[in-house]
């Protein structure tokens, strides 16, 4: 649930920054032997919100599908309700009502529905005395003893427990006397935090809580899991078994990230030791969510049961490496690349803090494949992509097949009917040679792919590697967008398993601007993030769903075009080297009023060539203008201004290519 009232349930709520890390040691944890791993389960906020498709028959479908798909036998065990489950009044008696149109039977009878599948079950409210929802459901600020011997009558087995309409009561006082009135009921309930890292609860709230949010809320976006993640990566020396830092709910499934995106999003929440709360609805998702949901390998490493949440060990023009100490002495691993482009990314078992030997076993926790190295761990990551390796110093390490990294140089732009240059390398990281290695571009149907060096080896030593050259092009009439451009290295080991390696690729079709001006509204754009909601064209970002801004306004001039962006934003186009200029009027959008801060950038070709002060909602337009001269592509960026994304409603108002 969220931190605000819906009327402020954007990211203009307040965000927990990154807090500095306090002293690491063994905290204080609840004697009572729960949450030793982080929970694992299902809330409904994220799909539904408040909607009437939050319901008992949601809630029962949720559980049955638990069941069906795996995901029971995988280790998730919660169902949970958020907001919007009671009436608006609390009965005579002081009592909190069920919904009767939600819930016709009951609390009781959905936990009883609950627990008869092996399941556990969970409810929501609000250290405050309404919940976070305007409708004013009722919170549990006075009332903490009475609400808690109800959700024990009701036999909850978990309980979230937000922030708002708090009065302005002590943060520890007001989650601590929910502690002892849960406790008091004698009934174990697994007791989650929400306050969203205001208090910075990671300090004091081991012995109160099992769990506790350390940042504001998620939304379906790559900016948004990106920047949590941030947030959530140096508060680890705080997290250990029954304490868990919490960077909020699962988005997987929801639509907004693409499948690369989501399963970087499980692998950083696993790897950060944090709770799995599946925020999809169920009922509605396709192959590709339960198959990220339900990687056991992935599984294994946030339920670890040393319960050590991973540090960052290396970070680098956004390329990240991050580590995790696990039970049986091995190493997690996880190669993130932040970035819009193929990065390779490496380190060493020695780096790792593993101990010294010839070899080493490396498990691929998504293609759950082994293979071993001699002690380099590393892999061309697609953009946005991360790798998953479980490291381990095995005795048998030759019994397993060398590991074999394939890479490109770049994501290539193709002009349909003109041929683009790429180049690959396969690299064998392992003590054994890869035998009969075949190297392979798969391009769509109807495209023109040939190797213009060789893409054949009949053994590829260890520590050796294989670069081949390729041309490539689109037909003619080929649509702008991205193609699937996958490199496969299929080999044999010395003991004749064959053996796969593929690194999913992707080749844009690019069309060059016109002469003379065009307005970058009317471009197709090669990609685009943003802080919350999708990029506009020729109106303001608005809210998180496409289509709902307003006109361009920036300090009460109106403009009719230029895109609609919310910081941190970046939107990049194909210039093919015709264009020699750009130019924008930037700003606030009027509909932050007179707040918010951002900060305009252009790059061309992976060089900044213009940047304005900062501009507030107070000020007027300001021109933005660079030389692009050359340029292959050109990004627009959108910066926050150094304090955070509140209100940041920027535009590019009037943004346009000379060309």
């Amino acid at each position: 649930m969220t931190a605000l009232p819906a009327a402020a349930r954007t990211p203009d709520s307040p965000e927990a920054g990154p807090a500095p890390i306090a002293r690491a040691g063994s905290a204080p944890r609840l004697p009572d032997g729960l949450a030793k791993t982080p929970p694992m389960g299902f809330n409904n906020w994220n799909s539904t919100h408040c909607r009437a498709e939050f319901n008992e028959e949601m809630v029962r479908g949720i559980a049955d599908l638990f069941v069906a798909k795996g995901l029971k036998d995988a280790g998730y065990q919660y169902v949970n309700l958020d907001d919007c489950w009671a009436l608006p009044t609390r009965d005579g008696n002081g009592k909190l009502v069920p919904d009767p149109q939600r819930f016709p039977h009951g609390i009781k009878a959905v936990a009883d529905y609950i627990h008869s599948k092996g399941l556990k079950f969970g409810i929501y409210t609000s250290a405050g005395i309404k919940t976070c929802n305007p409708a004013g459901f009722p919170g549990g600020l006075g009332h903490e003893k009475s609400d808690a011997q109800q959700f024990a009558d009701w036999g909850v087995d978990y309980l979230k427990y937000d922030n708002c309409n708090n009065l302005g009561v002590d943060a520890e006082q007001r989650y601590r006397t929910m502690r002892d009135a849960l406790k008091a009921t004698g009934r174990p309930i697994v007791y989650s935090i929400c306050e969203w890292g205001e208090n910075k609860p990671w300090e004091w709230a081991s012995d109160v809580g099992h769990l506790w949010r350390t940042t504001g809320d998620i939304s379906d976006s790559w900016s948004s899991m990106l920047g949590i993640a941030k947030q959530n990566l140096p508060l680890a020396p705080h997290a250990g078994p029954g304490r868990w830092n919490d960077p909020d709910m699962l988005e997987v499934g929801n639509g907004g990230m693409t499948d690369t995106e989501y399963r970087s999003h499980f692998s950083l929440w696993s790897m950060m030791a944090a709770p799995l709360l599946i925020g999809s609805d169920l009922r509605k998702a396709g192959p590709e969510t339960f198959e990220i949901l339900a990687n056991k390998d992935l599984i294994a490493i946030d339920q670890d049961p040393l319960g050590k949440q991973a540090t960052v060990l290396k970070s680098e023009s956004g390329r990240w490496t991050l580590v995790r100490q696990l039970a049986d002495g091995d190493r997690a691993v996880a190669l993130f690349n932040e970035t819009g482009q193929p990065q390779r990314i490496s380190t060493t078992a020695e780096e790792l803090g593993l101990p010294q030997a010839d070899g080493y076993r490396l498990r691929d926790l998504w293609r759950h494949q082994d293979t071993h190295t001699t002690g380099t761990v590393s892999a061309t990551v697609p953009a946005h992509g991360t790798v998953v390796y479980r490291v381990s110093a095995d005795g048998r390490w030759a019994t397993y097949p060398p590991a074999v990294e394939t890479g490109t140089d770049r994501t290539p732009l193709v002009e349909a009917g003109t041929p683009a240059g790429l180049r690959s390398t396969v690299r064998n990281l392992g003590g054994t040679p890869a035998k009969n290695l075949t190297v392979t571009l798969k391009a769509p149907r109807g495209w023109q792919v040939r190797a213009t060096s060789p893409a054949t080896a009949r053994a590829l030593p260890g520590g050796r590697t294989l670069t081949t050259g390729w041309k490539l092009s689109a037909p003619a009439g080929t649509a702008p967008g991205a193609y699937d451009l996958p490199l496969t290295a299929d080999y044999r080991s010395p003991r004749g398993e064959r053996i796969t390696s593929t690194l999913p690729g992707t080749a844009h079709v690019v069309v060059p601007p016109p002469s003379g001006t065009s307005f970058a509204s009317e471009l197709p754009w090669l990609t685009a993030t943003n802080g919350w909601g999708p990029v506009e064209k020729n109106t303001s970002v608005g809210e998180s769903e496409a289509g709902d801004g307003r006109p361009i306004g920036i300090g009460g001039t109106g403009f009719a075009k230029g895109l609609g962006v919310h910081a941190p934003s970046e939107v990049s186009f194909y210039t093919g080297g015709r264009c020699s200029a750009f130019r924008a009027q930037a700003g606030i959008d009027d509909e932050s009023g007179d707040r918010g801060s951002v900060g305009f950038e252009v790059w061309a070709d992976g060089k900044k060539v213009a940047t304005s002060s900062t501009v507030t909602g107070a000020d007027a337009a300001k021109a933005v203008s660079a030389s692009v001269a050359g340029a292959q592509t050109v990004r627009l960026v959108t910066t926050d201004g150094g304090d955070g994304i509140d209100y940041d409603h920027a535009d590019w108002a009037d943004a346009a290519f000379q060309c």
